[in-house]
């Protein structure tokens, strides 16, 4: 979809790529960093500055106690640290419980390390799910339970009770979760983030990934981290330098001195900014008959599209794109058996400008539909 989106001049509001600012501390660091010649390899699990100042962050933020030495890892993105993770912790045949509407990336991570997804549906409006459905995704087989939350595509964020009665489940069976936390700082509505990892007794067997992609607009740095017990952080630092040697090292640099810059205001501030440009998006939405499933967290929204033509998600996402230039992501990319057909991603992780400009096409082309089905015999 950035493709057909980039070949039309479109605005892509697909890929969550995050058009907005990086914070300045963050980049004055990064060059900082090439200049004061910290060029070259970092010891496989990161460097150790970036390191120490995940382990003050995950214990203030996230109340986990890591230790910067043995029990955290960088990688090449949140992404990086969750191929990893499996690759170090799975075997093939493995069984690993996945929510859907999923994020593709952890599917295909999972397929290409040989492990074998299990289906938990996450039902709409607020995207819950069944203890009985979990209980049934469980076999003898099952070695872990992957847990995104806020989520992408839902924009979930797991409750606490949620979250409990997940680690309850995980211990009972005795497996690993798997957390991508990458939009922990993107909450709306007073939800607080909450890591699997701070609750009682689940330390040992979650393995918290997480990253700065977003939170600081730097998706192409490619700066993530995994913190886990020391024994599996080993395996994993193991395959991070088999599969990446490292992040790049001066980026790693700008983010562990911007990160130590920032103050809390930063993160407040980010999440009112999303918070306006969620509602102003869902707004248009429901007003051009898009039906928005509001997000919890993250930045994306999941629309109903069916009044659109088409036979699937696929036809009306390139239908909306034919009509306003503006790109959204088929829902059956986040579905393994052929649901999402009549839903639709959009991304509003973009400048006002380009919000603004992709809610006038989506009124302007939806007011036209609206005329002509009235004008209709």
């Amino acid at each position: 979809m950035s493709i057909a989106c980039e070949d039309l001049g479109g605005i892509n509001l697909a890929q969550g790529v995050c058009d907005t600012p990086v914070p300045f501390p963050v980049r004055e660091q990064a060059h900082r960093g090439i200049e004061n010649g910290t060029n070259s390899y970092t010891r496989f699990d990161g460097l150790a500055q970036l390191r120490e100042a995940i382990a003050r962050k995950v214990f203030q933020h996230n109340g986990i106690k890591a230790d910067p030495e043995t029990e955290i890892v960088v990688s090449a993105g949140s992404t990086g640290a969750f191929y990893c993770s499996c690759l170090a912790l799975l075997d093939p045949g493995d069984e690993v419980i996945l929510f859907e509407p999923y994020y593709g990336y952890h599917l295909n991570t999972l397929l290409a390390v040989e492990a074998v997804p299990r289906y938990v549906t996450l039902h709409p409006p607020d995207w819950s799910f069944s203890k009985g459905e979990l209980e049934r995704a469980a076999t003898s087989r099952t070695k872990a339970i992957v847990v995104n939350t806020p989520g992408n595509p839902s924009g979930k964020v797991f409750s606490r009770e949620e979250l409990e009665s997940i680690a309850e489940f995980a211990a009972r069976h005795d497996l690993f979760i798997f957390t991508d936390e990458i939009y922990e700082h993107f909450l709306y509505d007073s939800r607080v983030h909450l890591s699997p990892g701070s609750l009682a007794g689940l330390a040992e067997r979650t393995i918290t990934i997480s990253g700065f992609s977003k939170t600081f607009s730097i998706t192409g740095w490619r700066i993530g981290y995994a913190v886990s017990a020391a024994r599996w952080a080993r395996r994993i630092g193991y395959m991070n330098d088999l599969v990446y040697v490292c992040a790049p090292s001066p980026l790693q640099y700008g983010v562990a001195i911007g990160l130590s810059q920032l103050e809390g205001s930063f993160y407040r501030e980010l999440s009112l900014e999303y918070t306006k440009k969620r509602d102003r998006m869902c707004g248009v939405l429901s007003e051009a008959g898009l039906r928005p499933y509001i997000p919890q967290g993250a930045y994306y929204i999941l629309a109903d599209v069916s009044f659109l033509p088409g036979k699937n998600s696929k036809d009306r996402a390139m239908f909306l794109l034919g009509q306003t230039g503006v790109a959204s992501v088929p829902g059956e990319a986040f579905f393994h058996n052929g649901s999402g057909k009549n839903l639709v991603r959009f991304c509003f992780a973009k400048s006002e400008e380009e919000i603004e400009e992709a809610c006038r096409r989506l009124q302007r082309c939806c007011a036209e539909r609206s005329v002509a089905a009235r004008s209709a015999p």
